[in-house]
């Protein structure tokens, strides 16, 4: 089995932290969201993972192709790398990393986390997960048959089809079949919203009679802007405790200071006159003092005093002394 993993949008909407780190690699309780997806699926899967294919941009640099590889090789998996230079589509994406599209094979886009428990059905061509949502009309969803199987995409009806929305993770029991509907969408410049998209390739699958069908899974989570990150943050450290994980540092340094869980306490992180929680991420190296933390998410090496923060997001290297509450702030910033 493998994952491919396209993932070379810088995450425009999640600005400004995805200034200086790409949108995949932001922590979500102190695990890069792409790496947390790969477990994930891998955990779902239940198989043995051959390749993880990641399709990035080129910018992302040598030492996040290092961490990339790394994701793949603690699943045993041989990792590799692929470029994607110009945003022209999901279905150009997967092109890209045309070389590895063989055989079964997960593609999922690294800016979603699920919840799933389900065996794949084997007799399909492909599986399209799904989660029910309130508003359908917002979304791409699916439209099934009276065998529950999937006959049509349908992107933001505006009358009803099904409230089953497409979240951007598909399994092929051969990858190779889209990736040769998909050279036909490139060949012949089918071009959808000024792109190629993957529905283009799907949909010449089922229109020569292949069967999909839907996968649910339990959570969906996005991390699409700074307040559903955030939010994203909050639930999965909810899972983890639930599922009795512990995350927090044994050596966390704490002075007149309360956790409250669910919390993660990276390492080397000094507590004074602080009360931090609930569902709090706080990376590596941060400082707090004199304040109250709760629903935020901070990454590494940041100082943070006399706040009371709630529904906040701070990036790596930041100095924040301030009476702002839900705050959104990059890397590297002082705010003094």
């Amino acid at each position: 089995m493998k994952i491919i993993v396209p993932m070379a949008g810088r995450g425009s909407r999640l600005r400004p932290h995805t200034l200086t780190i790409p949108k995949p690699l932001i922590p979500i309780a102190g695990k890069p969201i792409v790496h947390r997806l790969v477990e994930d699926i891998a955990a779902v899967l239940n198989q043995d993972i051959d390749e993880v294919a990641f399709i990035i941009h080129e910018s992302f640099g040598k030492k996040v192709e290092e961490e990339l590889i790394a994701i793949a090789q603690k699943l045993g998996a041989r990792g590799t790398i692929y470029y994607q230079n110009e945003a022209l589509g999901t279905g150009h994406a997967i092109m890209c990393a045309k070389e590895s599209l063989s055989g079964p094979a997960v593609i999922a886009y690294a800016d979603t986390l699920i919840r799933a428990d389900f065996d794949l059905d084997k007799t399909a061509d492909s599986v399209i997960w799904v989660k029910q949502v309130n508003q359908p009309e917002a979304f791409g969803v699916i439209n099934l048959n009276e065998n529950n199987e999937i006959i049509e995409l349908v992107e933001k009806p505006k009358e009803f089809v099904s409230d089953l929305a497409v979240i951007g993770i598909y399994y092929f029991k051969d990858v190779a079949v889209l990736r040769n509907e998909l050279q036909f969408v490139l060949d012949n410049n089918i071009i959808h919203g000024g792109e190629y998209q993957i529905n283009d390739g799907i949909k010449q699958m089922m229109a020569k009679g292949m069967k999909f069908v839907p996968g649910k899974v339990d959570e969906w989570m996005d991390c699409g802007n700074k307040d559903v990150t955030v939010d994203t943050n909050n639930r999965m450290l909810n899972f983890l405790h639930n599922d009795g994980i512990y995350l927090i540092d044994f050596d966390v340094a704490q002075d007149n200071s309360t956790i409250i869980p669910p919390c993660y306490i990276g390492k080397n992180v000094v507590l004074i006159n602080a009360t931090v929680g609930p569902n709090v991420s706080l990376g590596d190296g941060c400082h707090v003092s004199n304040s109250t933390i709760k629903n935020s998410l901070v990454q590494t090496h940041t100082h943070i005093k006399n706040a009371r923060l709630d529904n906040a997001m701070i990036g790596n290297h930041v100095c924040f002394d301030g009476d702002f509450t839900s705050i959104s702030i990059g890397d590297y910033s002082i705010l003094e």
